[in-house]
């Protein structure tokens, strides 16, 4: 029996906060800022929220 690697609810390293900030301020969005980071969406608008940057919404 395989047992199975998940990510989930990692805590936040210093360097992907750091990222998250640049990429926020670059003024990318969501979906693209989550992919970098390899979260999900939720949990980087979740940190996003806690930290009171602001993630562009684009059409």
């Amino acid at each position: 029996m395989s047992e199975k690697f998940e990510r989930h609810r990692q805590p936040w390293k210093s360097d992907e906060v750091a990222k998250l900030h640049v990429l926020a301020g670059k003024g990318k969005g969501l979906k693209e800022i989550a992919k970098a980071l390899n979260r999900s969406e939720e949990s980087t608008r979740d940190r996003a929220k806690v930290d009171g940057i602001g993630i562009a919404k684009l059409r």
